[in-house]
């Protein structure tokens, strides 16, 4: 029945889990969570305009559209894994602890000057983002980049059972997800997924060997090395102050980059977006015009400047090795500065060392801010900073301090949901 139903998607390349986005000729996936069961809505997938709903519960009715399976979402990775292989471009994985959004998001740019490119929208990057990714892929495309996220192990081999990659890039390997993953050994250990997967299928890894733990875990592997002073070009900082400007130098010709992201940090991203650019013969020139147009609109890394302050927002997520990027970077900032910071998620046991981690680093950089978050509240101490709770109490002591003229950064996880201040500034 699955080979019926994909020769359908041949045809109509149209799929939805959602009732209230439905279009005609659609495949209707019943998909089941906590608060959810797709199955309750299938009926109305077939009223609204679908061809079929795929279910794995009994639904009462006789509707011949109604294709039951044993798991809903397993069909659809599985229609997914038989779409990815009538698919006969290139396909580009990416995964890493901090910055593979950004990196997605400009290695994109780069290759859409040469190639018809289909990438992960947003942040669908997990067990249902990925395959609902490779479903949306148009036949008119040259070149498909896939992100994915994970937070244990075996989860990113998972992915790439249906995705395929031939190439890989892992952004790095630093102190994210460490509940799930079981600590930073773990953490390594399901990272390199990506590049054993891409490895044992004959492809090629990106892998910045100036990151001693991706030069480490790509060891024996067919590698296109960089790094900001290894392979065929050099990247260095020229100011960030506070959009990040660098040097990108290939050969020896050096041309500046204006970029209008903030943060050195993200001088990793861009030598991603330029080792992938040059290996897929993406000309220098439009390799710099992509670099420097691409303008952030998701809370990473992105300069927003109100009538009263210039904000860093970088509220989209956090763990302990991109909140410490995040601190030394507005210390670097002109004239005075300020931090909210929020809560790191998904640390487990490591939670209040790390985040007590970060108030020291807030001490010895010498900065002003404030938190919000249960985890930092519980820590003993540190006085001269004001911690609260929640938004709401945040809100309003932030409110009455009247900041004015400062670069104030913004960083938390996506759960304390930080951007709900950017407000008050």
């Amino acid at each position: 029945m699955i080979q019926e139903v994909f020769n359908h998607f041949l045809k109509y390349k149209v799929v939805t889990t959602d009732t209230r986005q439905i279009v005609p000729h659609a495949i209707y996936f019943a998909l089941k969570g906590e608060r959810f069961n797709g199955n309750q809505f299938a009926l109305q997938a077939l009223d609204a305009g679908c061809d079929w709903a795929v279910v794995d519960e009994d639904v009462d009715s006789n509707d011949g559209r109604l294709v039951r399976v044993d798991n809903a979402l397993e069909a659809m990775q599985q229609l997914s894994a038989m779409y990815r292989q009538s698919l006969h471009i290139p396909f580009l994985a990416i995964t890493g602890s901090n910055g593979k959004t950004t990196t997605k998001e400009l290695l994109t740019a780069v290759l859409s000057k040469k190639f018809k490119v289909h990438a992960t929208k947003g942040n669908l990057n997990n067990h249902i983002g990925v395959p609902l990714t490779l479903l949306a892929i148009p036949a008119s495309t040259e070149f498909a980049v896939i992100e994915m996220g994970a937070n244990h192990q075996r989860e990113i081999n998972g992915y790439c059972q249906y995705a395929d990659p031939e190439f890989a890039l892992i952004t790095n390997i630093g102190k994210a997800h460490l509940e799930g993953f079981g600590g930073v050994e773990g953490v390594k250990k399901g990272k390199r997924e990506l590049y054993d997967y891409v490895h044992s299928k004959g492809g090629k890894v990106f892998v910045n060997v100036e990151l001693p733990a991706l030069d480490e875990v790509s060891q024996g592997m067919d590698r296109i090395v960089y790094g900001f002073e290894t392979g065929d070009f050099t990247m260095k900082v020229l100011s960030e102050t506070p959009f990040l400007t660098f040097e990108y130098k290939v050969g020896e010709t050096a041309h500046v980059v204006e970029s209008k992201l903030s943060g050195a940090y993200n001088l990793y991203n861009f030598a991603s977006a330029a080792v992938v650019g040059n290996y897929f013969g993406v000309p220098i020139h439009d390799q710099i015009d992509a670099m420097s147009s691409y303008d952030p609109d998701n809370n990473r890394s992105q300069i927003v400047v109100t009538a009263k302050n210039t904000l860093i927002m970088d509220a989209y997520n956090a763990n302990p090795s991109s909140m410490e990027h995040a601190l030394v970077n507005l210390s670097r900032q002109k004239g005075d500065t300020f931090f909210v910071m929020g809560d790191m998620r998904e640390l487990g046991d490591e939670a209040p060392a790390e985040h007590e981690a970060m108030l020291v680093k807030a001490q010895e950089l010498g900065l002003k801010g404030v938190t919000v978050g249960e985890v930092y509240l519980s820590i003993p101490g540190y006085s001269e900073y004001l911690r609260f709770a929640t938004n709401v109490e945040a809100k309003e002591a932030l409110a009455a301090m009247q900041l004015q003229q400062h670069t104030i950064l913004i960083k938390g996880s996506r759960g304390i949901r930080l951007e709900e201040i950017k407000e008050i500034f």
